[in-house]
């Protein structure tokens, strides 16, 4: 469980947060498997006996003061006894991991009875539900998609292969031949469901094949499928065929009756069913259609701003779905591969709150739909999830932000249908009251708890078996990690500054600039980040002004006094510039601006940070780096005197030979180089596949290098090397801070 907040030494009083204006908040990750500084938490069992505070209920940690007959919370200072259970085992200070760090993973004891524990053997369950009403080339890279899936299930898994369109075909594949049985979808979506139950049409245990003996079956039933033709779609309709435009894509009646269809065996065959939804385009078909006749002009004629008339749902049926998936233990991730408006704003609810992800790919040719399957299946995950953070009494957690759902009756606890070692959930803070903390010299206190289900397979061979005659089992573990930490008071302004983390400063701040978009349009986002950028240099400032040797004229808008704080006026300039924040006039397209979204508020600090203002390191050879960081300029480029360059935009990975590089070095780099290590790692650490490209500067187009180069760039995208960009940008962020000060200094 990582944790990092924006900065660690807290401001002591309401006012003393004010006058630094820096986000106050926390960036937790609670599936990673170490802390942020690469510790593991020590393991034990007894979750269930951790003993808690009667007034706060927070749990025992290694922060509380011991007594002989009870302890006091570090949170809230109580005074709790010990019952006779705990009494037993303070004889035993081994049997107590909690008191011995403040990073622990407990194992719960779960009756099995409850659906989980060694007498309950839930397989993991996985289908691919594939969109019919497609290209060729779509099927081709989807059947690429679910052979690399394939490998990357463990043995004993489940499988199910469905297809959609204007019909449901459900695959048996346990057979010698594989067999298809469809449901026709009805096009009148007032019509009341399908006219067969998918159970009816095929028991589930015949649809979910077991991986081990079915591989090469399910392979098989994979080179099957073909689009589905007009003249089928008109036949359905009872249109002529050609008079039948591509469509007739019943997605959303299709995941609705297979999560009716799963829900049957929830608790039993499986705690957690994941389905990969594969998308061609948007639902046309059936319950759930999407009007994508909302994307072009007909907002303008209506005076709508089209950087908000395209961010809120259309319909709320897939968020509805969300809620039934979620009680049916289904997790949806979706995964479009299209160029074309298909309202993800609408369908992103089905993924994000039932645990999954959003994908979204805009051409076959180059996507790494394959290789980012491969890498969701193969890392390990949780379930049924729930998350809670206390604060000691003098603050308290404010708004929180992540791919979640908040429980209905009890304030700051979220719920997690499915949670990888890289999902990161934010938090930001108030003080309970404006005196701010009662005791300035007592530390502040967080407690992070991450209750959760993890399956884990259990090979064993029977009395009546041979030894090399196993079989692939899986119980359901429960388990508990509480993570509690401690931060001092600043006793002043400085202090503050001096520990800001500025990637968990942008992390925070990007959450809340998600969030004022889809509630008032991406304008009001851009003029969120402007203003704050100029409030924090401007408080900054008069901070500084207590130094007698700094005169009252200058405004330092480049903090030369506080490193900490150097890189944010390029942070914020890069956020200004990335397509989650432009306008719908510089060409961004509405599916590509919700993606963007999905992803950026479920990064870990350090992986945003690279997505906003990417990495830019030089090499002087394949084999020797030459300096680790440069700032996104051609300026950069020219004093560095570095021929090779590689670029970490998060998402792109891109090596670069200046058109001056020596003729002899090696292009692309070889694969034993340094240059090449260090890519590989990079792509290990990543949750999704980054694009890898080599450009060389004198021989091919350097377009796609030099899009990162912004500080050369005007923040509306103009300009290109005219003496604007970041410098232009600085002085606007100079004169609004210097009104600031002047206005204040005026009151």
């Amino acid at each position: 469980m990582a944790a990092r907040a924006t900065f660690s030494r807290f401001p002591v009083t309401a006012e003393a947060l004010e006058a630094c204006a820096v986000q106050w908040g926390i960036a937790v990750t609670p599936f990673a498997a170490a802390d942020e500084r690469g510790q593991a938490p020590v393991t034990g069992a007894g979750g269930d006996r951790v003993p808690r505070c009667e007034h706060c209920w927070a749990y025992l940690n290694s922060y509380c003061d011991m007594e002989r007959w009870g302890w006091s919370c570090a949170l809230c200072g109580i005074l709790n006894g010990f019952d006779d259970d705990a009494l037993r085992r303070l004889q035993h200070p081994e049997a107590w991991p909690e008191l011995t760090s403040s990073f622990v993973d407990l194992e719960i004891q779960v009756d099995g009875s409850e659906g989980a524990g060694d007498s309950v053997q839930a397989r993991p369950v996985y289908v691919a539900a594939v969109d019919l009403a497609c290209s060729e080339e779509f099927l081709e890279l989807i059947k690429s998609a679910l052979l690399a899936a394939l490998e990357a299930l463990i043995p004993g898994s489940l499988f199910g292969l469905m297809t959609f369109s204007h019909k449901i075909g459900l695959y048996d594949v346990q057979g010698p031949i594989p067999v298809v049985k469809n449901v026709f979808i009805p096009p009148d979506t007032e019509e009341d469901g399908l006219p067969v139950a998918l159970e009816d049409a095929m028991p589930l245990l015949s649809f979910l094949a077991p991986i081990d003996t079915c591989k090469d079956r399910i392979a098989a039933a994979l080179d099957t499928l073909r689009p589905t033709s007009s003249w089928e779609r008109g036949a359905a309709s009872g249109q002529e065929p050609d008079t039948v435009l591509l469509g007739g894509r019943g997605f959303g009646t299709a995941m609705s009756a297979l999560t009716d269809y799963l829900s049957s065996e929830y608790g039993t065959t499986f705690a957690l069913a994941r389905v990969f939804a594969f998308l061609s385009g948007a639902p046309d078909y059936g319950d759930g259609q999407l009007d994508t006749r909302r994307y072009g002009e007909q907002y303008a004629s209506k005076g709508e701003d089209p950087d908000l008339a395209l961010l809120p749902e259309q319909i709320p049926f897939y968020k509805d779905l969300a809620a039934v998936a979620v009680q049916a233990g289904v997790c949806i991730d979706i995964f479009a591969i299209t160029d074309e408006y298909t309202d993800l704003a609408s369908l992103k609810f089905l993924s994000i709150e039932s645990g999954g992800s959003l994908f979204l790919y805009t051409n076959t040719d180059d996507s790494t739909l394959p290789q980012d399957i491969y890498r969701l299946l193969s890392r390990p995950y949780a379930f049924g999830c729930v998350l809670r953070l206390r604060t000691s009494s003098d603050f308290e957690p404010g708004n929180s932000y992540g791919h979640f759902f908040p429980d209905p009756q009890y304030e700051h606890v979220q719920h997690i249908i499915c949670c990888d070692s890289f999902a990161t959930y934010a938090y930001d803070f108030n003080f309970s009251h404006p005196e701010g903390f009662s005791r300035h010299t007592d530390p502040a206190v967080v407690q992070i708890a991450f209750q959760c289900s993890v399956i884990e397979p259990v090979k064993h061979t029977s009395e009546n078996e041979t030894r090399s005659s196993t079989s692939n089992m899986f119980c359901l573990k429960r388990r508990l990690r509480i993570r509690t930490l401690q931060y001092r008071p600043a006793k002043n302004i400085n202090e503050i500054y001096d520990s800001v983390d500025p990637e968990t400063l942008l992390h925070i701040l990007v959450h809340k600039v998600i969030l004022i978009s889809l509630d008032k349009g991406v304008k009001e986002g851009r003029s969120l980040v402007h203003d704050w950028l100029a409030l924090l240099i401007a408080r900054y400032n008069q901070a500084l002004r207590s130094d007698a040797r700094i005169p009252e004229s200058h405004v330092d808008v480049d903090f030369l006094q506080c490193p900490q704080l150097q890189m944010l006026p390029q942070l914020v300039f890069a956020l200004l510039r990335n397509p989650l924040l432009q306008l719908h006039e510089e060409g961004i397209h509405p599916d590509y601006r919700i993606y963007l979204q999905c992803l950026f508020s479920a990064l870990e600090p350090s992986s945003l940070a690279k997505a906003i203002y990417p990495v830019l390191v030089s090499y002087s050879s394949p084999d020797k780096q030459a300096f680790p960081r440069h700032t996104l300029s051609r300026a950069a480029l020219v004093m560095s005197e570095s021929p090779i360059f590689l670029l970490d935009a998060f998402t792109n990975l891109i090596v670069y030979y200046s058109p001056s590089a020596d003729p002899s070095l090696p292009f692309p780099p070889p694969h034993d180089c340094l240059l090449r290590t260090m890519i590989n790692e990079l792509k290990q650490g990543r949750c999704i596949t980054p694009k890898l490209t080599f450009i060389h500067g004198g021989r091919e187009d350097s377009a796609l290098f030099e899009r990162y180069l912004i500080e050369e760039q005007d923040v509306d995208g103009s300009g290109f090397t005219t003496g604007k960009g970041f410098v232009s940008f600085r002085e606007s962020i100079r004169h609004a801070a210097t009104d600031i000060i002047e206005t204040e200094s005026s009151i």
